[in-house]
């Protein structure tokens, strides 16, 4: 089963919202095999720059679960200027409170780059969670893998890797003198976006994905926010590996990865009775 411009399995029609936004439906799961009720809509928000044939193979697992696939990809402008981060996160935010999905169970998978997407959505929520309360509570668990969270050098380094590996030390210093130049526009913003999500309205079963070894991703950030959302009694499950790499867990661990992902779809009630990842 692929999908995009990797090609697309008879099952699964396609279908373009918008710009860097993609429906996939899976139309192989029957009315009976998910008991009538509305199919469950995965939010997959893969890492800036991702290949079609990696984000595929995700795609392929929750297809088989029984989901179907809202795409929403992101661009560095989203990052770089936050202002535009904002303003595609509320076009998010308003597809997913459409009438199309409006009264679908939802299952959010971030990727690096793309949990800072989703952060946008909860910018917006944290200014009315009256007013998304019921988006909020359609969510029935949120999973992050290897967020890109710590210092501004790590930010830096992220963009170097991501825009021009073969300039990642120009672009990591242009990035900083950048920051450092647009601290209202950008850092402050982080750092606002930052609490934001450690004081996420979602309070659904989390589960994170994360290394030691990430260069664009600091574990100990990463485990604050654990911590921090454990003590509000949210239900987090960890995962973490000494040597792996960013957004690649699952290619470096297949095994781990996989079983960890099963196990957590079980326990969120998301996952169909047979399924196999």
């Amino acid at each position: 089963m692929m999908l995009g411009r990797v090609g697309i399995s008879s099952g699964v029609s396609t279908h373009h919202l918008c710009k860097n936004i993609t429906l996939y439906l899976n139309k192989s799961v029957s009315p009976a095999s998910v008991k009538q009720t509305p199919k469950p809509l995965l939010v997959m928000l893969p890492w800036l720059g991702s290949r079609p044939q990696a984000v595929a193979k995700y795609c392929e697992i929750y297809l088989r679960t029984g989901f179907d696939i809202l795409m929403v990809e992101s661009e560095v402008k989203h990052f770089l200027w936050p202002s535009w981060g904002l303003e595609y996160g509320a076009q998010v935010l308003e597809l997913l409170q459409s009438e199309r999905f409006v009264s679908r169970p939802l299952l959010v998978h971030a990727f690096s780059i793309g949990a800072y997407t989703f952060g946008q959505l909860l910018v917006h929520i944290s200014q009315d969670t009256q007013k998304y309360q019921g988006f909020t509570q359609r969510i029935r668990g949120h999973i992050y893998d290897s967020l890109v969270i710590g210092s501004l050098e790590r930010m830096a380094i992220g963009l170097g890797k991501t825009l021009s590996p073969r300039l990642e030390s120009p672009v990591k210093l242009a990035s900083l003198l950048y920051f450092g130049t647009f601290k209202r526009q950008t850092v402050d913003y982080y750092e606002r976006s930052i609490e934001v999500f450690q004081n996420t309205p979602i309070t659904a079963p989390a589960l994170f994905f994360y290394c030691e070894n990430d260069p664009l991703g600091d574990p100990r950030s990463v485990e604050q926010i654990v911590d921090k959302w454990q003590q509000r009694g949210m239900d987090v499950t960890v995962k973490w590996w000494e040597d792996s790499i960013h957004a690649g867990h699952m290619r470096k661990h297949p095994q781990e990865y996989l079983t960890t992902l099963d196990t957590y779809l079980q326990s969120v009630s998301m996952a169909l009775p047979k399924a196999k990842l």
